[in-house]
């Protein structure tokens, strides 16, 4: 395997208990470790309730461990102030959730370029349009960038959201049950492009599924139950 792009070394959550009483609860990730390469596909399986939104968070810097350590490309997150975190996220990690939490009043084309219009690079925020324009154009919405998400199916507001996630050209994109809210079709779409984006972006995906539709276009495949992650052939 190449350099590492994300690491998690023995990493556990745990959740304030009823008290309110912090990292005294439910134990949900036990001492995960986990290395993801800079462009790889990875599924992570499991029931639900078993924890995948939360590794999810933690890998995008989106919650803090209980214990144990997250690294990007070799920082240390917990390292790292909250202000600092958000550079990052906005810079490295690009995420898609199973809503698609675009923007109402805004069309396609705006939201997807939401995240570059607080990037710090202004070659970068210059570029944004131009490129949001083209991915829209490779997910095939070309014809709906003045859509608002109203007008638009289900699918391709999650297409939107794809493209939101690609527009600051990250080195990771988290996506937490993307194909959850779609019917089958749309689901299979959008499985497809996941795969297809992947390859020709260069970024490395973790998805969270249910869908073994889903799972089985990643190269690598991992099962999240009882707090600790194998893997799956």
């Amino acid at each position: 395997m190449s350099r590492a792009l994300l690491e998690l070394e023995g990493v556990s959550r745990r959740y304030p208990s009823a008290a309110g009483e912090a990292g005294s609860g439910p134990l949900v990730l036990d001492g995960v470790s986990l290395v993801i390469a800079p462009g790889e596909s990875v599924a992570v399986v499991g029931p639900s309730g078993s924890g995948k939104s939360t590794l999810l968070n933690l890998m995008g810097a989106l919650d803090r461990p209980t214990s144990g350590r997250v690294r990007l490309e070799g920082r240390d997150l917990g390292e790292l102030g909250d202000d600092e975190l958000a550079r990052l996220r906005n810079g490295k990690i690009g995420f898609v959730f199973q809503a698609h939490h675009l923007l109402p009043q805004c069309t396609a084309l705006e939201n997807a370029l939401v995240p570059s219009l607080v990037h710090a690079d202004r070659a970068l925020r210059r570029g944004a349009p131009e490129r949001a324009r083209e991915l829209l154009a490779r997910v095939g919405l070309a014809e709906r960038a003045g859509h608002r998400p109203a007008q638009l199916s289900l699918g391709e507001c999650q297409r939107v959201a794809l493209v939101r996630a690609l527009i600051n050209r990250p080195e990771l994109v988290l996506a937490d049950e993307p194909t959850g809210s779609l019917d089958e079709r749309a689901a299979a779409a959008l499985a497809e492009l996941l795969g297809e984006l992947n390859q020709s972006e260069g970024v490395a995906l973790v998805t969270a599924t249910h869908s073994p539709a889903l799972a089985a276009r990643m190269a690598r495949r991992l099962e999240l139950a009882g707090g600790r992650l194998r893997e799956r052939p």
